[in-house]
């Protein structure tokens, strides 16, 4: 694909975009607002834009008569850039240009860092935990009748070098038959030691060449959702992904529920039953997809928070919930993972990523390994966002962690119409800085039919900085704008009419979905501001962010820092890692030095319980405003607001 330059005018701004995106979504690329409320269906026609120089593909349907379509008129949402361009936005050009300068900022989004395979190479590195060797075993005569267990293990110390050998019972079972099916060529499978002085243990042989065949599964189990990757570890490629809907939800939305719901009778076994069932559908997904033998794969790399672990184990959860929150371990043995019901041979051994406590599990232990932040000089806060919030701050010489509780709001919980990132969510939004008219985006270009995580968060930014909202999360009822309106006594901004939505019903936000965000946000802003404080750091000092967790991509960084969600830092500074329970899975599959590490890394990661420090509330209720008590702590923020009021004294 190549990219194009839009020039959109009477703004005089210009975009360059790669081909084949849409010219609404250009817009809000380049903080140009146009009025649309459908989601870029193409319904409400109030998108309409003119094509003054060059041309665009599609942006026709019937709110576009044919004499506007010959002067060039087309609806921003339906057509499609394949070249320069220059646009006029017709409603725009009638307004004062001091007006349009009240734009908020153009969306600023983080840098998605993907794990390198080449670097880990560079680094030295890759060194699979798990090795195939290829053998021609001398057969045995009069003059060296040894035992065959005896004969492989001597083979291996004297002409591949292997030392420090142990066997499991199945191999033995299988040894004889194997070697003489195989004219004594063979493949024996090792498991490399965690620890310097531990021993190698050979978990399967295969007869004839298996070398250029050894895969591994990484499997993050998360509260929500599972997914699965299988890994080539003779080329370090992701062969097949698949993931499903953790079939625990089922039983309780929240880790909270479902450790009572496993208190109950019967309870942990089927909470036990159902994720493995989950876990077993999602590998024969990527063993199907890649067509991978399973004897050929020898290893499966488990992450997931401390509850999700121990349900996955079948080990009582009930402590967790209960001070002195106490996880049943903090470091787990290696073992078959079809002793816990994985669908997979006997030789393929479970890896457990360790915990740190009750709330810190290992997902986040996972997500510090994948980043590298623990080798690393800079000073580094990791976070984890969802219904928890897991915070980790440090760097190669040390880290200390925290929890707390976010509630659902950024999954659509407590807000009336929000839902999770799915078709037809609204995803972005602006604001016409003159008539309080949206431009939404809706995942899918469809009709609206709620609000999503992310475009809750540039909603409520969008709205305050425009001054719709105050503070307090406040709607403004002096505006004149028939959007903002009192229903049942509790006022409410309509975002979408109910003739542009899926629902047959207006989609609104309302004061208390505000309430609930602000408490969502203030929860994760005061944790990372207690954090810092008890090890006596202070944000200035923090060199760099990490974004893990479900729509960390999708987050306008300037939007989570003007509602005081993230602390005020250079946008450039903060880097996305998606999944990263799944990336410190993979990436111990790939690397044995992560597993090594990880031991170490746990040791020295100090955990502080925000329950037990008292700084923490006073930093949460300093947090209960948009963006907080001292605007001064977001001295960006408070530039362009100063900027604002001046600007409209002048209007």
């Amino acid at each position: 694909m190549s990219n194009c330059t839009v020039t959109f005018l009477p703004h005089n701004r210009v975009i360059s975009v790669v081909s084949g995106e849409s010219l609404i979504r250009a817009a809000l690329q380049a903080g140009v607002h146009i009025n649309a409320s459908c989601g870029g269906e193409g319904v409400c026609g109030k998108c309409r834009i003119l094509v003054e120089k060059g041309d665009v593909l599609g942006g026709l349907n019937e709110k576009i008569k044919q004499d506007e379509s010959d002067k060039g008129y087309r609806l921003a949402c339906l057509a499609k850039i394949s070249e320069d361009v220059v646009v006029r936005i017709p409603v725009e050009s009638a307004m004062d240009k001091s007006v349009m300068n009240l734009q908020v900022t153009p969306r600023r989004t983080a840098t998605i860092q993907h794990m390198d395979f080449e670097s880990l190479k560079e680094e030295g590195l890759f060194i699979p935990p798990v090795e195939k060797i290829f053998l021609t075993l001398p057969p045995p005569d009069a003059q060296n009748n040894m035992p065959d267990v005896t004969r492989l293990i001597e083979f291996l110390k004297h002409e591949a070098g292997e030392h420090k050998l142990e066997l499991t019972l199945p191999v033995i079972q299988k040894l004889p038959g194997i070697l003489r099916e195989s004219g004594f060529q063979v493949t024996v499978t090792l498991i490399r030691p965690v620890r310097d002085d531990g021993k190698n243990l050979i978990v399967n042989v295969q007869s004839g060449d298996r070398t250029a065949y050894n895969y591994a599964v990484a499997m993050d189990i998360g509260t929500t959702t599972i997914y699965g990757q299988l890994i080539d570890l003779a080329t370090g490629k992701c062969l097949a992904e698949a993931g499903d809907f953790n079939s625990q939800i089922s039983y309780g939305e929240d880790v909270i529920s479902r450790i009572m719901y496993a208190e109950k009778p019967g309870g942990l076994d089927k909470l036990h039953d159902v994720v493995v069932g989950t876990l077993n559908s999602v590998l024969v997904k990527i063993i199907h997809a890649s067509k991978v033998d399973r004897e050929d794969i020898s290893t499966i790399t488990f992450s997931g928070n401390t509850t999700m672990t121990q349900l996955f184990l079948q080990v009582d959860p009930r402590n967790i919930r209960r001070a002195p929150y106490v996880p049943a371990a903090a470091l787990y043995p290696p073992f078959s993972a079809k002793m816990v019901g994985i669908d997979i041979n006997e030789h393929a051994i479970a890896l457990i990523y360790p915990q740190i406590s009750s709330f810190v599990g290992g997902d986040i232990v996972a997500g510090v390994m994948g980043s590298g932040m623990y080798r690393q000089e800079e000073l580094t806060l990791f976070l984890d966002i969802g219904t928890n919030a897991e915070l980790v701050v440090g760097n190669k010489d040390w880290l200390a962690c925290t929890a707390c509780s976010a509630g659902p709001a950024f999954e659509g919980g407590g807000i009336e119409f929000g839902m999770r990132a799915a078709k037809g969510a609204i995803e972005d939004f602006s604001l016409d800085p003159a008539t309080y008219e949206p431009m939404l985006f809706t995942i899918g270009d469809v009709r609206p039919k709620g609000i999503c995580g992310s475009g809750l968060i540039t909603m409520v930014a969008v709205m305050f900085e425009m001054g719709v909202i105050n503070n307090r999360g406040k709607f403004n009822r002096d505006l004149g704008t028939p959007r903002i309106r009192a229903t049942n006594d509790i006022w409410e901004y309509v975002v979408a009419w109910k003739e542009v939505t899926q629902l047959e019903r207006d989609i609104v936000l309302t004061e208390p979905d505000l309430d609930n965000l602000i408490r969502a946000k203030g929860a994760i802003y005061s944790g990372c501001m207690t954090l810092l404080e008890e090890v006596g750091l202070n944000m200035d000092m923090v060199e760099r962010i990490i974004l893990a967790g479900g729509f960390g991509s999708y987050i306008d960084l300037e939007k989570a820092m003007t509602i005081g969600l993230l602390p005020e830092i250079d946008p450039a500074r903060v880097t996305f890692i998606g999944n990263g329970s799944l990336m410190g899975a993979r990436m111990s599959s790939l690397t044995n030095r992560i597993r090594k590490d990880v031991v170490a890394v746990t040791q020295k990661m100090t955990n502080f319980e925000l329950s037990e420090t008292p700084s923490y509330m006073d930093n949460y209720i300093a947090a209960m405003f948009l963006p907080h008590t001292e605007i001064e702590k977001f001295p960006r923020l408070k530039a362009r607001m100063d900027a604002r009021m001046k600007k409209e004294v002048l209007i």
